[in-house]
């Protein structure tokens, strides 16, 4: 019963803002991402009061202030893509194409910037990925958010960080703020959520621009995954 009232009262609050930020779209950018915090405070209201789930954010002093960077977490539910607007100013997502095809959600994510891939493809728009991105980190204060692991997982799984962290980290030689989430034990990408577990968002400390693309993915990689060992 829980799970079936946190989807409806979660989806259909996310309905319910899109609605009323319609008329955003044709207002600055800036209305729009206000939405896009209220969807992040939904979650979590939602989490609290149907599943009992506590949400624990460690390491806010290594937050990044005075310099460009972009985020790297670790993926494992929904949580993130909407939570993460409230820990961070508002960050520009580097998402898969696909997402913005979805009707309405997709208009949203275009309307803050969100900066699309086709995964593992070489197309016209692959090509022009690192001008948008550097436009994107010219023009705004807001971080980059990417998720190096591709796609969501299961909270055990161990992959190789893909490639993309790294590019991003070579072309536009700026900081990496690394962050791991165990959000799969509560809200899993397959399967019922579980209630009266405690989601932990971990900031890592930086990884400071400059060092050889390898290097950076392996210190990425057990960062990330050494944090989740940790907090899972």
């Amino acid at each position: 019963m829980k799970n079936y009232l946190f989807s409806f009262f979660f989806f259909f609050g996310i309905i319910i803002i899109s609605i009323i930020f319609l008329p955003s779209f044709f207002l600055p950018q800036k209305i729009v991402i206000i939405g896009g915090k209220l969807m992040g405070f939904w979650t979590s209201i939602c989490l609290r009061l149907f599943l009992s789930t506590k949400i624990l954010v460690k390491g806010h002093e290594n937050i990044i202030t005075n310099e460009k960077f972009f985020i790297a977490s670790s993926h494992q539910s929904m949580f993130e893509t909407f939570f993460l607007q409230t820990v961070f100013n508002s960050p520009i997502f580097i998402l898969k194409k696909e997402l913005l095809t979805i009707p309405i959600f997709g208009w949203y994510l275009k309307k803050i910037g969100s900066i699309s891939i086709k995964r593992d493809k070489i197309s016209r728009d692959n090509l022009g990925f690192f001008n948008k991105v550097s436009k994107a980190v010219l023009n705004s204060d807001r971080p980059l958010l990417i998720f190096p692991q591709g796609t969501r997982l299961l909270p055990h799984e161990r992959p190789p960080l893909k490639k993309g962290a790294s590019k991003i980290y070579e072309n536009l030689k700026i900081a990496c703020q690394p962050v791991a989430i165990n959000s799969g034990y509560v809200w899993p990408k397959k399967g019922k959520k579980q209630s009266g577990r405690t989601i932990t968002i971990s900031i890592l400390p930086i990884i400071d621009k400059g060092l050889e693309t390898k290097k950076f993915l392996k210190i990425l990689e057990e960062k990330i995954y050494s944090e989740l060992d940790l907090i899972n």
